[in-house]
């Protein structure tokens, strides 16, 4: 499974990078609380601490955007790349699961599970590491 579709990997990521861009990364730097509203998110009061927690994380996925681009349009650390696409996933799929069967989220985020989950399967499979030399042979290790 692993590197099934290496041949694909920066392909995988020029589409899965501006797609994640538009629906997340940019709406949630830079509108937090409008993109919360839209995905069923109740509004507090006190909008401040919300709004910074959702413009860090905005930040943050954005840093992971640009290494995306970067590894699709160079094929600069790839293998780093689909495995930090993997661990994001990982954890993200715990947060989600963690909300659903407490029901503080809503209905929309715990559609979104299925979203990462897709991404923990083609990660593997879409990784580069058969584009690995050592000593100019292949390498399949990760």
């Amino acid at each position: 499974m692993f590197g099934l579709w290496a041949h694909y990997s920066q392909t995988f990521l020029l589409v899965l990078m501006p797609a994640t861009s538009l629906m997340f990364a940019l709406p949630i730097f830079l509108v937090p609380l409008h993109w919360a509203r839209l995905f069923g998110w109740e509004i507090p009061q006190h909008t401040h601490l919300a709004l910074y927690f959702g413009r860090c994380l905005g930040a943050f996925i954005l840093i992971l955007e640009a290494l995306m681009l970067r590894a699709a349009l160079t094929g600069e650390d790839l293998q780093l790349v689909f495995e930090q696409l993997a661990a994001f996933a990982l954890l993200m799929i715990g947060i989600h699961l963690y909300g659903a069967i407490r029901r503080i989220q809503p209905l929309s985020e715990t559609l979104e599970t299925g979203f990462y989950a897709g991404m923990l399967v083609l990660a593997p499979a879409v990784l580069a590491a058969c584009c690995n030399t050592l000593n100019g042979k292949l390498s399949t290790t990760l």
